[in-house]
């Protein structure tokens, strides 16, 4: 979960913050054969977006804060990269 945050906080920082649309969404088959997604962190909320994590694979999901509901698919985050790595 520390490891998430701190993605999160490089990713503010660096001003490489994507929305939904430019994430990496998971397919069919990842649905299928990976990570079901059983585990969810508590609704954060990070430049007006509030999303739900799971805590085995990092996925997100949009949460709504007035029906306190999941909606939409999952989808993961871009990562933060920094020099020449």
């Amino acid at each position: 979960m520390q490891v998430i945050l701190k993605q999160n906080r490089a990713a503010v920082n660096a001003g490489k913050r994507f929305k939904e649309p430019a994430a990496r969404k998971i397919g069919i088959f990842g649905s299928l054969f990976g990570c079901w997604h059983r585990r969810l962190s508590r609704p954060f909320t990070t430049d007006n977006e509030t999303y739900q994590t799971c805590l085995e694979c990092g996925a997100r999901r949009r949460f709504d804060m007035g029906t306190f509901r999941s909606s939409g698919r999952f989808y993961y985050p871009p990562v933060a990269r920094f020099g020449n790595y």
